[in-house]
């Protein structure tokens, strides 16, 4: 009788605190209903951000994730990365950053949940999709179709996952912190492509999910014709329309994109944050329960990883968490505060519909009810270009265009979407209050690459070899040689087509002519004027890849390198040399010598000199630097170099391509949030390349001296590179009196009449607030970043500040002429502040 009584009472507590259970290791059931996951008994409005755990090193994961916590999330979603995990057909990979059951079990230290995107396609701008290349090669395949083959391998993955995740206990019934997976990705995009065979594909992919026995929901995203009971997702830049194909499953939303990525030859794309919570605002007004965000951290293509064509290293998506886990001010900020106002509406939104009201044009509200007397409700503007005061329930409300109020009670406004108050870092990842380090001229070494064949595996063939079927991806580069016979010395016109993505070309062995392709479409051609020497003259070529495709319909069979090669004389008579006898060597010398190693630094094949060759083509440097002090974050300023592949201490640090610039116009400063984004909406460093600053992990990186390689293709000069630290951050905060108070110290049923808002400044890293360079209450004009300067009314507050603020990790200072004086009082007053926290 004790024993049942208190099995009882455990099963009590464990459905009123599942969540919590969860994180102790407790086993939860996950199921859903038409509103919400239920987790335990308990709907739940969740809030999700994806973290891909191979783009950053396992010592950044805790703190990355301990900040997506901290910012208000409850679930950690990722991709799993079928080439990295099984590189060669039966071998299996699950070590350093690619150990996801280590990146699991963080995630579950950290009281977090996990959605499992299993896949396993995963786009994701990586490489092949996340595909492993020696899938290409099983005959009579075809991917993503009713294909046997592609069914056989796809359904050895998702067992080899699955049990993987079995064996370590992580599904949540087993009390680990999955409590979702998804099978297949975005494959609604592109299903039309694949006709009958697509249809089908999609029944026998949820069959298999769902055979597996998973005990948690298995989701599709972007499938319109998901089959019951998996759950049809949304990914886009607004969701709030989105509707499930059954009115037995939830709203959830797997991709909002707070940017966009970045790729080789384009601005840098950003998203302004009053836009993303207004998408994620209405998206919980219209009866959405779950929403993630892809990115939460972006982090890095290191080494080869990086999808095509010419996605950057750089995969910061402008994400709350920047590419070196710095905290993004004020997006996450702003995001944090939203995330706890829709949490206050958590059990009106999972038990109740929305009532409708219309409030004028473009404004409306919706309101759940537990009881006619007790609601939550969301006021909208939805238009793009007038603010407006609407009247509800009998009281007046300011809106502004294009924004989303938030009223647990109905009453009471504690967020707008519109209005943001959360500090501001001054800068962003690529701008560091930085410590720079030369590497100096005298201790750099080089090696020159022979241009063309380098070796005897090279092999011949009367025509024009596709690159991908060539190099099977172990290398970027694939040379392509012939001979041209000229009975005289004369001009003429050589013209190269090319699938992609670029391409150098040698006469005789001297530098002759690039061409490239960029994103949208990696083809190109390359028309040049030669002169040709009488007899035989030797044309090489190397084709170069970028990252191999990683979307679209039958995206694995696109080709890459050259289909075309013709000879023009000035009469325009052309000769195809297409078809001559055509030699071809897969990879660099330098490739096949091992020059990236840590056991080639010391190699004879190096040279050292007083005059160090600069803007060379096929040139390999080595240098050492000197790691600075600090546990903060590094990085490799490449500004000076041309395009090639970086190596700190033999890790790849990534792609780079310095000289591709973008184009001059497109971009602006100010970005209007307002009206419906899109990826080019909004962009910055037009005219410039898209990354010149590569991130070196600080594990990475040693006492004492540590090595630097550099392959660089087109030419650059290394002694201009150097090595940077951060070493502290500006972070400033603009609040008024009339602004709102901390989300958090909104309490129900009680008067926040008596309480005033609130300046807050917190220091990233464990540093601390060490001066104040600006302190005024009053009207300063100015912005962060811009400068503040004094107002007209100005209250010299910067005392006050510093013994509030100096030596702290964080700092609240009221905003209230209570606190800080009252001089001009016909004057609307704000706190303007801007700090630097260092070490």
């Amino acid at each position: 009788m004790g024993k049942s009584g208190g099995l009882g009472l455990i099963l009590f507590i464990i459905v009123l605190y599942g969540a919590w259970f969860c994180e102790l290791g407790f086993s939860v059931t996950v199921t859903y209903d038409s509103k919400a996951l239920i987790i335990d008994g308990r709907k739940r409005i969740l809030q999700s951000g994806s973290i891909h755990y191979p783009r950053a090193t396992p010592e950044m994961w805790p703190d990355i994730i301990g900040k997506a916590k901290e910012g208000g999330l409850d679930v950690i979603e990722t991709y799993v990365f079928w080439n990295y995990h099984e590189p060669v057909k039966g071998q299996y990979y699950f070590e350093g950053r690619f150990d996801l059951v280590k990146f699991v079990k963080t995630v579950h230290e950290a009281g977090l949940f996990v959605h499992l995107r299993i896949g396993p396609y995963a786009c994701a701008e990586w490489n092949y999709g996340g595909f492993p290349l020696w899938l290409h090669f099983i005959p009579d395949i075809q991917f993503r179709t009713t294909n046997g083959p592609y069914q056989a391998e796809m359904e050895l993955f998702l067992a080899k996952i699955v049990n993987l995740m079995k064996e370590e206990n992580l599904f949540a019934s087993q009390g680990g912190p999955i409590i979702l997976a998804q099978v297949e990705n975005e494959y609604g995009n592109v299903e039309w492509a694949y006709g009958v065979g697509g249809e089908l594909y999609v029944k026998w992919a949820a069959e298999t999910a769902l055979s597996f026995n998973t005990t948690v929901p298995w989701v599709m995203c972007a499938q319109d014709d998901a089959p019951d009971p998996i759950i049809n997702t949304c990914n886009g830049f607004y969701c709030d329309a989105f509707t499930p194909n059954s009115p037995s499953k939830p709203k959830m939303w797997t991709e909002n994109y707070p940017g966009w990525f970045l790729a080789f030859g384009y601005p840098v794309p950003y998203r302004p944050v009053e836009d993303l919570a207004f998408a994620v605002a209405r998206f919980f007004e219209k009866g959405g329960t779950f929403q993630n965000y892809y990115m939460y951290f972006g982090g890095t293509n290191f080494g080869r990883t990086a999808g095509g064509p010419l996605v950057a290293t750089s995969y910061d998506y402008d994400a709350p968490i920047d590419e070196y886990g710095f905290i993004r001010q004020p997006k996450w900020g702003h995001l944090r505060d939203l995330h706890m106002a829709i949490k206050q509406c958590e059990e009106y939104l999972v038990n109740s519909d929305p009532t409708h009201q219309s409030l004028g044009i473009n404004l409306e509200a919706d309101v759940y009810y537990k009881t006619p007397d007790d609601c939550a409700a969301f006021l909208s503007n939805y238009g793009s270009a007038l603010d407006a005061n609407v009247t509800f329930n009998g009281k007046s409300y300011f809106l502004p265009a294009w924004s989303v109020s938030i009223l647990p009670d109905c009453k009471n406004v504690i967020f707008n979407t519109a209005k943001v108050v959360a500090q501001k870092s001054v800068g962003d990842a690529t701008t560091f209050v930085e410590s720079e380090f030369s590497v100096s001229n005298s201790s750099w070494s080089w090696y020159v690459e022979k241009v063309g064949v380098w070796s005897n595996d090279s092999f011949t063939e009367t025509s024009l070899v596709e690159q991908i079927n060539t190099t099977k991806d172990t290398s970027d580069f694939l040379w392509y040689t012939t001979r041209i016979e000229a009975d005289e010395k004369k001009d003429a016109v050589l013209l190269i087509q090319s699938l992609g993505h670029a391409a150098l070309v040698f006469l005789n062995k001297k530098a002759l002519a690039f061409g490239y392709g960029y994103h949208d479409d990696a083809s190109f051609n390359i028309s040049q004027k030669i002169s040709l020497e009488q007899g035989n003259n030797t044309l090489d070529i190397i084709s170069m890849m970028i990252g191999l495709q990683n979307y679209g319909p039958w995206f694995d069979i696109m080709g890459a390198g050259l289909y075309s090669v013709t000879l023009a004389d000035l009469k325009n008579a052309k000769q195809d040399i297409s078809s001559n006898e055509w030699t071809y060597q897969v990879g660099t010398e330098g490739e096949s010598l091992g020059l990236d190693k840590t056991d080639a630094a010391n190699s004879s094949l190096w040279t050292h000199g007083t005059e160090l060759p600069t803007n060379q083509s096929l040139i390999w440097y080595k240098s050492t630097f000197v790691a600075p002090e600090g546990k903060g974050p590094l990085s490799l300023n490449l500004a000076s170099m041309g395009k090639g592949q970086a190596w700190v201490n033999g890790q790849s640090i990534g792609r780079y391509w310095s000289t591709y610039l973008s184009p001059s116009t497109g971009c602006t400063d100010n970005c209007d949030y307002r009206g419906t984004y899109n990826a080019q909406k909004c962009q910055k460093k037009c005219g410039q390349p898209a990354q010149i600053l590569y991130h070196i992990p600080q594990t990475w990186v040693h006492p004492g001296e540590n090595l630097v390689v550099l392959h660089e293709e087109l030419g650059g000069d290394p002694s201009q590179i150097s090595v940077l630290t951060r070493t502290g951050q500006k972070v400033c905060g603009h609040v008024s009196e009339d602004d709102l108070i901390p989300v958090e110290l909104w309490k129900s049923n009680s008067d926040s009449s008596s309480q005033s808002p609130q300046l807050r400044l917190t220091c990233d890293q464990g540093w601390k607030i060490s001066s104040v360079g600006f302190a005024s209450f009053g009207n300063p004009k100015g912005d962060c970043g811009a400068g503040f300067t004094q107002g007209s009314c100005h209250i010299d507050v910067l005392s006050i500040v510093e013994q509030v603020c100096i030596g702290k990790e964080k700092c609240w200072v009221p905003v209230s002429t209570a606190k800080l004086g009252n001089p001009c009082p016909e004057v609307p007053k704000t706190l303007a502040i801007e700090a630097l926290c260092t070490a």
